[in-house]
């Protein structure tokens, strides 16, 4: 009797419930992503071939009949990679210092990369309207100190996007580039320097190398964003910086051809997905969460990593060449690895340029005049006042308030078992299955928006909250699982073993040991799915209709009608709101660790 209870006990003797286990935990995201992802992006990519008539490659005839199309394709694939080089150039030096760097000081710099981050894309390239329109800052500025005599055209031009898409990008750079350069050993720079190597040749030839995947995972996140951006071409730009997706917009909301929609999105997707594939190809799509860039052989010979080893050689020589430059005691601060003089003022302009236009919208949202002028006139507080008032933005706020709510908690609960799963699961295919969970990252935000605008359109959910938590949901969730799987690679599995050897269950294990040592790891994912969501445009402007907007979606109504002082307002609004919602975060991480 005892030897039986033994084997009873005995896990290998329980093979259908644990082989059940890693389905259940996988299920709900895996029907998430085809009921709203597969399906409705499929559906879309099908009317560009089916017609009545039958199979028909008609628009595909037209689109790239007409050179209209595909000169915009050229525009958004220039706009695409010019920010993707600035974004990454200028996150580098700001990542470099912060990885370098421990407790207040690191915590500071970080803070104020996380609030441009979380702070509204429409809130960030608003503020550039008001700094570069002809009675805007910078030209009041040049006028004042007399250099212009009158107003530059600084805004509709393609320097406008450029400076307004790479603002809005960087910080995206900066963290994806961080969570690699972590992890990297600060000693080997040191010892090549004991060696003999020069602070430029220990730079170039040994850490850079180490952080390329960091750079490559940065470089992929920044283009696939920039290339289905739409918020600051429209609002900077001019006709001759049209972009792609601003099509997609047209053809569905003006000229409801779905079909042509469908072949502009066929285009764009098979562009990413190209991208992606290469990226694969020569790191591997694990670097995005954390893992270490694969080694893989390369089917042009070894000429490419030869003329990389001579460009890092020039750029070392190069460098030392400057640091000789320098005089003795800036020279000595310049062997500290990353943390010079010279890096510290770099990397507060950089950070200067990411939160001063932010900054700018709080003295112009208690102006006293009627326009967004520079400088403000008076003080009042008749525009909190009137957006206080105003049943449009306070519904608005209510409604971003709760679909966040609900998306951060529905996007928990889908996405953190599947983070375990494929954390800690022994299962065959787990980059297939992470490469399907990453794919709300590869589809363009706008072919999922007008993928799900039509399939809600069939079933009755355009202009619900719930059509709206679900999409937010398949767009949130993926940051879930790549936060969650990042924290769980430096989690001690002992502990886990330590308890269970105690005699406590798998449950109770999971609410008294796992939880409470991840609770910063969870909150910082639920904090990630809610910004996701709070900020999301794309997909609301689709599926939310009539007067039951979000507030994103009533703060591009606003602005594309009327340049309001009250934009200002909510513009402060948020900014505050988001600075409050990460010094929480930050005060529940401190504690955590304390614990």
């Amino acid at each position: 009797m005892q030897t039986s209870a033994v084997l009873a006990r005995d896990p290998a003797n329980r093979p259908r419930k644990r082989s059940w286990r890693p389905v259940l935990m996988g299920a709900p995201l895996v029907a998430l992503l085809l009921a709203l992802l597969v399906y409705p992006v499929g559906q879309l990519l099908l009317q560009s071939v089916h017609h009545a008539t039958g199979f028909n490659l008609g628009e595909y005839r037209r689109l790239f009949a007409t050179p209209v199309y595909l000169d915009v394709l050229v525009i958004t694939l220039k706009i695409s990679l010019w920010t993707t080089f600035f974004s990454v150039l200028c996150a580098y030096p700001v990542a470099y210092l912060i990885s370098s760097l421990h407790g207040k000081r690191k915590n500071a710099l970080l803070f104020w990369v996380l609030l441009s981050f979380w702070t509204s894309f429409l809130v960030r390239t608003f503020a550039w309207v008001v700094l570069l329109g002809r009675n805007g800052v910078i030209n009041d500025f040049l006028m004042a100190v007399g250099v212009i005599h009158q107003p530059l055209n600084l805004l509709y031009n393609f320097g406008a996007v450029i400076l307004g898409m790479v603002h809005a990008l960087m910080p995206l750079a900066v963290l994806t580039m961080l969570s690699v350069m972590e992890n990297i050993d600060r000693n080997l720079p040191r010892a090549a320097a004991t060696l003999g190597a020069r602070p430029g040749t220990a730079f170039w030839k040994i850490y850079f190398p180490l952080s390329m995947p960091g750079v490559a995972a940065a470089a992929l996140m920044v283009f696939v964003t920039a290339i289905g951006f739409f918020i600051t071409p429209a609002l900077l730009g001019g006709r001759h910086q049209t972009m792609i997706t601003q099509l997609i917009i047209d053809q569905v909301l003006q000229a409801l051809n779905w079909g042509f929609a469908g072949a502009i999105s066929v285009l764009l997707l098979v562009v990413v997905l190209i991208v992606f594939l290469v990226y694969d190809k020569l790191v591997g799509l694990s670097t995005m969460t954390g893992g270490e860039a694969r080694a893989r052989p390369s089917s042009l010979g070894n000429w490419p990593r030869r003329v990389g080893d001579a460009v890092l050689a020039v750029l070392a020589v190069l460098t030392d060449r400057l640091v000789d430059c320098l005089p003795k005691r800036r020279r000595a601060g310049a062997a500290v690895p990353g943390q010079s003089r010279f890096t510290w003022g770099v990397v507060i302009l950089l950070l200067l340029f990411l939160s001063a236009p932010t900054f700018l919208m709080i003295p112009l949202s208690f102006d006293a005049a009627s326009g967004l002028t520079w400088p403000p006139h008076g003080f009042s507080l008749q525009w909190y006042h009137q957006m206080l008032r105003s049943p449009l933005w306070m519904q608005s706020i209510a409604r971003s308030f709760i679909v966040g709510t609900c998306t951060a908690l529905l996007s928990m609960l889908i996405g953190t078992p599947a983070a375990f799963l494929l954390a800690r699961g022994k299962l065959r295919g787990k980059s297939l299955m992470l490469a399907f969970v990453m794919a709300p990252i590869v589809v363009p935000r706008m072919i999922l928006a007008v993928g799900l605008f039509y399939f809600y359109a069939h079933i009755g959910l355009v202009g619900t909250s719930l059509g709206l938590v679900l999409g937010h949901t398949v767009v949130a969730v993926p940051y879930v699982v790549i936060t969650m799987m990042a924290v769980l690679r430096n989690y001690d599995v002992r502990l886990d073993q330590a308890a269970q050897s105690l005699g406590a269950r798998p449950s109770a294990t999971l609410r008294f040991v796992t939880f409470p040592i991840l609770a910063a790891g969870l909150m910082s994912s639920f904090l990630f799915a809610f910004a996701t969501s709070f900020d999301e445009l794309t997909i609301a402007l689709f599926s939310s209709g009539g007067l039951s907007t979000t507030l994103p979606k009533q703060f591009w109504d606003t602005i594309t009608m009327e340049i309001s002082p009250v934009i200002a307002a909510v513009s402060t609004c948020l900014f505050l709101f988001t600075a409050s919602l990460i010094w929480v975060a930050a005060r529940l991480h401190r504690r955590s660790v304390a614990r």
